[in-house]
């Protein structure tokens, strides 16, 4: 897409979790985005030295160049911190553009404003099987959620349970409790090599499972590759990578059935939606990871309802103050509310939310201008 524009200021808001960018440009205009979430103070300075100073009073006319400008840039520095920084600036400039245009992200995009079906993601492992189907139920009947996201193994766990017993016994309670009509989901966050995780993908098969997330050490593709190509059930991940490289490669190869890039990590809206045309042009959908109820899940919404290979549901995370503290008053009102399983993507320009004045006030402040 090509547009002028110049940035005057950058300012950020930061706790230990999460950093907002506030964007102002020559003619006044602003908008709003987030760098990636955890250890957000960190890559806040890496924002401030490495990614503001280049692009501060820099002529673009388009988001691509700026970021090829900042990679060329910092070619010293590739991966993850430079581009969770980066994340910041990118969905500032969405929502910037969204506002000049009066347009939500979404219709820039070509796509379309509405409800979009929800999996409730759990993030949690240090819960009983039971107490999970409990909470899970609760949810379905609460709020109409017809699926459900729960945690296997243990994170990067090399084989190991999170206890003793507890994987066979939640692939069997929580699907049984609930029930017909609900898509289950689970997530090992690469536990096992493939010859566990190919033995334990016969009982999630067994037990209605239909999605088999990270089931493999994500630095170990030709592990999860061998799942994929023994199971009948979808083998998902990518959440972890960043690399447009690594991308094409695990996109050629077919790694994994379903792709999960996370908007934050992979650098912005401008890089995922790369990684999503790579996906598309292989015939393979793309369901983005987005683990928490910070701005990546606001982006997430947009971005399913925008491109043509949109995986079957958003993830949205179930949980609240007792895991995630630092998401509470982040937005203005409630932009996560659930009806009959579907949330509805804000219809506002730009993301379409608003960041708490009250959150912002309580943050460190930065700025890095003219």
């Amino acid at each position: 897409m090509k547009i002028n524009f110049k940035i005057k200021k950058l300012e950020t808001f930061t706790n230990t979790y999460v950093s907002v960018v506030k964007l102002t440009m020559f003619d006044d205009s602003i908008g709003w985005g987030q760098m990636s979430t955890y250890c957000a103070d960190i890559t806040c300075e890496i924002f401030h030295r490495q990614i503001a100073p280049h692009v501060i009073g820099v002529s673009f006319s388009s988001f691509d160049d700026l970021e090829d400008l900042i990679l060329r840039k910092e070619h010293k520095f590739p991966g993850s911190y430079i581009l969770r920084a980066l994340a910041g600036l990118d969905t500032a400039l969405w929502d910037w553009l969204g506002k000049i245009k009066e347009s939500p992200v979404v219709t820039l995009l070509g796509g379309n404003i509405g409800k979009i079906r929800a999996y409730g993601s759990s993030m949690k492992r240090d819960i009983t099987p039971q107490e999970e189907a409990q909470r899970l139920c609760h949810l379905r009947d609460t709020f109409g959620f017809n699926a459900f996201k729960f945690r296997i193994g243990s994170e990067c766990g090399e084989g190991k349970d999170e206890w003793e017993g507890r994987t066979e016994e939640i692939i069997n309670v929580v699907p049984k409790a609930l029930g017909n009509g609900v898509e289950k989901l689970v997530d090992a966050n690469s536990c096992y090599l493939h010859e566990d995780a190919i033995e334990i993908s016969k009982k999630l098969i067994d037990n209605d499972i239909c999605h088999f997330e990270e089931p493999c050490p994500y630095w170990l593709p030709e592990e999860t590759k061998k799942v994929t190509d023994a199971i009948s059930i979808d083998v998902t991940g990518g959440e972890q990578d960043c690399d447009l490289r690594v991308w094409q490669d695990l996109i050629d190869r077919k790694i994994t059935d379903v792709f999960q890039p996370d908007i934050m990590y992979m650098g912005g809206l401008t890089r995922s939606l790369k990684v999503a045309k790579m996906a598309a042009d292989a015939n393979m959908p793309c369901t983005p990871h987005a683990a928490n109820l910070s701005l990546v899940t606001i982006c997430t919404m947009h971005f399913l309802k925008a491109i043509p290979n949109a995986g079957k549901y958003l993830e949205l995370s179930i949980e609240g103050e007792d895991y995630y503290p630092w998401q509470i008053d982040l937005f203005d009102g409630n932009p996560f509310m659930v009806l009959d399983g579907e949330c509805s993507v804000p219809d506002s320009p730009g993301w379409g939310v608003q960041f708490s004045k009250k959150w912002l006030e309580k943050s460190h402040y930065r700025v890095c201008e003219i």
